[in-house]
């Protein structure tokens, strides 16, 4: 149960006052739903104004508040004409207050001629003219807002003015509780921080006050390094089940090559964690193309010999079906492989879910269809979770209660994660890391071109189509919806059917499943040469003659994302072409960006510059789906306060009894107010 101190921020945000439905809407296109979203909405900047007694020249180019005169008013022309209002000051210098598009009797309304109006805005000089243009306020004296000075400047929705955004924000933080400090006191008077209500109003009060930013960035850090710490905590006291494998299965797979040095060593892993009644969590991290399947199917087979069955989570159907495709072909005779996914219904999926409890199906292949509920297991010992960062803490606590003892948990990704990153997601699991290529992978040769040599592309497309190759066009991100991606990719599929013909098959993210999976199996039959694609084949698409791969808009996308994008090449052994199409204003960050991809095919070194280049956006490229981030620390300030974080969270639950004692109590609402319950379900025993 949530403390009852933290009600009043957790209450609808239309416990404010003033909010209505009306209000309620946009507030939620900025994620304000609840009160406490609201003071958790933090300026990401500020204006200076100015009290000022006179107009002066000199502040030509500064934001004033100063006391003035309405003396006449210059209403010309239509309606689009700009409404201009002459004033003077105490001593009778004059300026314009200059309003576009606003009716003039409204224009009339806001400033009756000769009653004195407090007025703010950015002072301008325009010939030899003093001018406001449309001033921040203009209001009566006894209605000005108390002093003047720093105020904050807060990110907005369509429906929302900074000004009402700062009178929810000043309500929201008037409902915030003191709380008991939850941060070991040493850690805190060095640091020189505030209580946490001290800060939360300072950082609204002044956006630069970068203790207050400080102290809360830390605070949302130190909950996350605890919940995960209790996770782990929690995971590590259950008692699984050991389970030994003996090799007999794992014997008569048929592999085209050895293993690496690197994936020998992390089967070794693997095989020991399994060997121990404490269940496993461990995070495999593997390069694009570094072989984690082989890992996958090897963890799989342990848990198979044992006697147990394992189930594998996909994030995506197409990746899901792929997966089952590889393992159906290489476990032939060897292990029986189903597939189950939300488009699976009536009878199929009655006999796959009899086989799984039965026991019949030894692996289970899936999306998040395989652990809803109605899936039964007849002794699920191990869960792999492909492409991790799609699934949150909840997600990994939900799959592994489908066991009567907690089964065994390997969890895969392939986008690289930053240490400090890697710490914040996922401090609660041992960590294995493939560092090394399989042999005939060869790196991929990555060129930026200008997209206005769109045509040399095409042709170039054209020669490698002559030789028997096959390709990708990734086509760009438009916007944060599908219906633009889907236009994008239909345009440019269209285009080069002009040229190809029906050589050219479309895969976009609205497709219905049959129609996606049609289009799949023409282009890895060889039948289509070109597949035109949204990022829906940003993962899992293996297609080992598709040799070139362009990308639009390159400039548009994340490094971790255009480097997930070109590992779809080069599986094949052999020369393999990314081209990075541009566009012809680049920021210094894009420019930066499309240096890294052409010289570099390390993904572990593109993460960590990703981080750098980015800056406060999302931490892994992909948002956590079902479960809260960061919304206070950026990418930076995980990095630099994280170790201390992790550092007080061990010792509260090593030294100060856990969430039991007085600090621990204090750490219990922490773990409330920043949403990190969902992943300590444990909280209630605690």
């Amino acid at each position: 149960m949530r403390p009852a101190i933290l009600n009043p921020l957790f209450a609808e945000v239309t416990a404010l006052k003033g909010v209505g439905p009306g209000l309620a809407k946009p507030l939620d296109r900025l994620g304000l739903a609840r009160v406490v979203d609201v003071a958790f909405h933090l300026p990401t900047g500020f204006v200076d104004r100015l009290p000022r007694d006179e107009l002066d020249a000199a502040d030509a180019g500064r934001v004033i508040a100063i006391t003035l005169t309405p003396v006449q008013y210059r209403m010309s022309g239509g309606p689009r004409s700009p409404a201009r209002v002459q004033a003077v000051d105490a001593r009778g210098n004059h300026v314009s207050l200059t309003y576009f598009g606003g009716s003039s009797g409204w224009v009339k309304k806001l400033l009756p001629l000769n009653e004195p109006r407090r007025v703010s805005g950015r002072l301008e000089q325009y010939g030899q003219e003093l001018q406001i243009v449309h001033p921040d306020y203009a209001v009566p004296l006894d209605e000005a807002p108390e002093g003047s000075g720093r105020e904050a400047i807060y990110p907005l929705s369509e429906g929302v003015t900074s000004k009402r955004l700062a009178a929810l924000v000043a309500q929201a933080v008037e409902r915030a509780p003191d709380l008991p400090e939850w941060i070991e006191p040493s850690v805190k008077a060095k640091a020189g921080w505030p209580d946490w209500r001290a800060a939360l109003a300072g950082i609204h009060a002044d956006p630069s006050d970068a203790g207050a930013r400080a102290r809360l960035a830390y605070d949302e850090v130190f909950a996350n390094q605890l919940a995960l710490l209790l996770v782990r905590g929690e995971a590590r006291a259950k008692r699984g089940r050991a389970l030994a494998g003996d090799g007999r299965l794992r014997g008569r797979l048929n592999l085209p090559y050895a293993p690496t040095g690197a994936q020998a060593r992390t089967i070794a892993e693997i095989e020991g964690d399994m060997a121990q009644s404490r269940p496993m969590l461990r995070l495999l991290q593997g390069d694009v193309g570094s072989g984690k399947t082989l890992v996958a199917l090897n963890a799989l087979l342990i848990a198979v010999e044992a006697g147990a069955q394992g189930a594998l989570l996909a994030p995506t159907e197409i990746l899901a079906r792929q997966h089952f495709e590889t393992l159906s072909r290489q476990l032939a005779g060897i292990a029986t492989v189903a597939i189950l996914t939300g488009r699976d219904k009536g009878r199929v999926r009655e006999s796959t879910l009899m086989g799984l409890a039965s026991g019949e199906i030894d692996i289970l292949i899936g999306t998040h269809a395989i652990f809803q509920q109605g899936v039964a297991y007849r002794d699920l010992g191990l869960a792999v979770v492909d492409e991790q960062h799609r699934f949150g803490v909840a997600q990994r606590m939900m799959l592994q209660a489908k066991a009567e003892r907690p089964p065994h948990l390997l969890v895969m990704t392939a986008t690289p994660i930053p240490r400090t990153l890697t710490l914040a997601n996922y401090g609660e699991m041992d960590v294995s890391r493939l560092d090394e290529m399989p042999p005939g992978r060869e790196p991929i040769e990555t060129r930026v071109i200008a997209e206005d040599r769109l045509d040399e592309v095409v042709d170039g497309l054209a020669r490698h189509l002559s030789g028997g190759g096959q390709a990708y066009w990734v086509c760009p991100l438009v916007e944060e919806s599908e219906k633009s991606d889907l236009a994008a990719a239909e345009a440019r599929a269209e285009a080069l059917r002009g040229r190809f013909g029906d050589r050219v098959a479309l895969v976009h993210g609205r497709m219905k499943g049959p129609d996606k999976d049609a289009e799949m199996a023409r282009f890895a039959s060889g039948r289509a040469g070109v597949l035109v694609a949204t990022t829906v084949i940003e993962v899992g698409v293996d297609v080992l003659n598709a040799t070139l791969i362009v990308i639009e808009h390159a400039d548009r996308f994340g490094l971790a994302q255009l480097h997930q994008l070109r590992g779809r090449v080069g599986r094949g052994g052999g020369r393999s072409v990314c081209l990075l199409l541009r566009g012809s204003h680049l920021s210094e960050t894009a420019r930066a960006r499309l240096a890294l991809m052409r010289e570099t095919n390390d993904g572990f070194r593109i993460a960590e510059e990703d981080l750098r280049l980015r800056g406060a956006g999302e931490l892994l490229g992909t948002r956590q789906s079902g479960e809260q981030g960061f919304r206070l620390a950026t990418p930076e300030m995980i990095g630099e306060l994280l170790p201390q974080a992790n550092a007080d969270a061990r010792l509260l639950v090593d030294r100060d009894g856990g969430l039991s004692g007085e600090r621990g109590q204090a750490a219990r609402t922490a773990l409330y107010l920043f949403e990190r319950d969902a992943a300590a379900g444990l909280l209630r025993s605690g």
